[in-house]
């Protein structure tokens, strides 16, 4: 397939899990694909030299670190921000400059990103952002951070909709339920409990949250922007 063969695309956080299988999408449809990694050096080496992408790393906490790999990469057709953090427990017991990187990595990064990517965009371009069904659903405690910047997405991307819209780019959110990940593995022991909630009682595959990414990349959606696209076997439902 070349349904990208004559784009270019920047994912943010693409060395594992989800983002990896956005890299190995994109770049099996033909894109010019470079990724970011922060820890994770060997993964990101393999999956270079797997699909002939280009790893840079770049911390997404580092506000300055984000914006200059996203300008240094050019007048990129596709941005996609995966990079993520979470923290789990009591609220009162938390770590305050632990919760302040949360947001750095979940909610600064991919504003910073976006704004710094259209400047130079071509019209037409596509901004899809990883978000979270915890933005819509938060159905257990210890996780409000989490979910505060998981709904904070939304109104980046109802925003920027309006602001990047004179220019036919569009910016999405992708919201994942439960995605068989290191991070959310299918047989870890949150399984049962999230599988309760659910239609479908299964984790999803991070190749289907790419194929989502990829359509709303594509031609066929140029006239979707400022929405939420929840991908979750029914967990919200």
């Amino acid at each position: 397939m070349a349904t990208f063969g004559d784009k270019t695309v920047l994912v943010l956080g693409g060395s594992r899990g989800i983002g990896a299988a956005i890299v190995r999408r994109f770049a099996a449809d033909g894109a010019a694909v470079t990724f970011t990694y922060a820890g994770s050096k060997e993964a990101a080496k393999q999956l270079a030299s797997e699909t002939g992408s280009k790893a840079v790393r770049t911390d997404s906490a580092d506000r300055d670190q984000v914006i200059a790999t996203v300008r240094e990469s050019g007048p990129i057709d596709v941005l996609v921000v995966n990079s993520g953090f979470a923290i789990f427990g009591d609220a009162l017991d938390q770590d305050p400059d632990e919760i302040d990187r949360l947001f750095r990595v979940n909610v600064h990064a991919p504003y910073h990103a976006s704004v710094e990517a259209v400047r130079q965009m071509p019209e037409g371009g596509r901004i899809v952002v990883i978000g979270s069904v915890n933005g819509d659903r938060m159905p257990v405690p210890g996780m409000a951070s989490y979910a505060l910047s998981k709904s904070a997405l939304q109104g980046l991307a109802r925003g920027l909709a309006r602001d990047f819209g004179p220019r036919g780019i569009t910016i999405n959110i992708v919201q994942p339920g439960p995605i068989d990940t290191d991070a959310n593995p299918a047989d870890g022991p949150m399984r049962d409990l999230m599988h309760s909630f659910m239609a479908l009682k299964r984790h999803g595959r991070p190749d289907e949250v790419a194929a989502m990414v990829a359509w709303l990349a594509g031609p066929e959606a140029g006239f979707v922007t400022g929405a939420m696209h929840t991908i979750d076997g029914a967990f919200s439902a």
